[in-house]
């Protein structure tokens, strides 16, 4: 089994902080109810529920990261 070297803990912690991506994935949410409200494109409208969706399943995801 290996054991993690103190380096590389800090980093970890650092790089899966709650913060960040929440609100990575708010503005996920916020651009895919951008791209199903717009009249001038078909495509954005129809990859408008994936954005959406994508958004939500990690704004789920990271809400179980630690704060800190």
């Amino acid at each position: 089994m290996m054991e993690s070297t103190p380096t590389q803990t800090p980093t970890r912690k650092r790089f899966f902080r709650r913060g960040p991506w929440e609100n990575v994935a708010t503005v996920l949410i916020a651009v895919g109810v951008l791209m199903l409200m717009q009249p001038f494109s078909m495509f954005l409208f129809s990859q408008s529920f994936r954005v959406i969706l994508t958004g939500t399943i990690m704004f789920l995801i990271v809400s179980h990261f630690p704060e800190d």
